[in-house]
């Protein structure tokens, strides 16, 4: 069940498109893991941006986040970003409970 999850996971995350190159970031490879715990029924995934210092992965990030928590067993999904000049602040920021 937890591969179906993963899947249906990238599938949500394929439509999220890099905004300043118009491609999805699972095809861009931004994506570097995707995992799915079946007790907790929760998600983390693992984004690296293009470069370190791109302004844009916040966003990327909360998109993911979202789309990731549309999925059908997914309760919590946790966005972990790296290679990234403020990854702490980004992870902090898009992770924060309500």
């Amino acid at each position: 069940m937890s591969n179906e999850i993963i899947e249906q996971i990238k599938d949500k995350l394929s439509y999220i498109a890099d905004p300043h190159m118009g491609i999805s970031i699972v095809d861009m490879g931004l994506i570097r893991d995707v995992k799915y715990d079946e007790e907790t029924k929760q998600a983390h995934i693992v984004i690296s941006p293009t470069n370190p210092g791109c302004m844009s992965i916040a966003n990327i990030a909360m998109a993911a986040k979202l789309e990731s928590e549309k999925v059908d067993g997914v309760d919590k999904a946790e966005i972990e970003v790296i290679e990234h000049m403020m990854a702490d602040t980004i992870n902090e920021m898009v992770n924060k409970e309500e």
